[in-house]
């Protein structure tokens, strides 16, 4: 299981990175809606990695200086791997989503939730991307595999 998630992760950081240089070598036909979107997706892997850690996170919505955006998206692979390196993925983590609200999840759950979510938004860029006259990535996995 382990060695999935960290495939899941190497595949998830490689169409991070992609999507940060098609929206930087774009930059004059992006809008601020695919910005906004790029940056939440690399700050719910931070906030997820932050959760389990118990470390301090990012805001959902904040926004990044841009040419940080590859250093968070390197950040949050490094960290996300040595989450699933060194912990028991079915230990129970308590946590409080960003309207202060409790749950409790597993670990794995959060660790899938941040891959799955990222994918969903790389989905939308991409949608954003093609309104721009930009072509989309290809970021499905069976292509990442081939």
């Amino acid at each position: 299981m382990k060695e999935k998630l960290i495939d899941l992760f190497e595949y998830t950081h490689h169409f991070n990175h992609e999507m940060i240089k098609i929206i930087s070598e774009n930059s004059s036909k992006i809008d601020e809606k695919t910005i906004s979107l790029i940056n939440h997706t690399l700050n719910a892997q931070q906030i997820w990695n932050s959760r389990i850690l118990g470390e301090k996170s990012f805001e959902v919505w904040q926004i990044n200086p841009f040419e940080n955006l590859k250093e968070i998206n390197h950040q949050n692979f490094k960290k996300s791997i040595q989450i699933v390196e060194n912990s028991d993925l079915d230990q129970k983590i308590e946590y409080q989503n960003s309207r202060g609200t409790k749950f409790e999840n597993t670990i794995f759950e959060m660790l899938f939730q941040a891959i799955n979510h990222s994918t969903y938004h790389r989905g939308q860029i991409n949608s954003l991307l093609k309104q721009s006259g930009i072509d989309p990535l290809l970021t499905d996995y069976i292509f990442y595999k081939r």
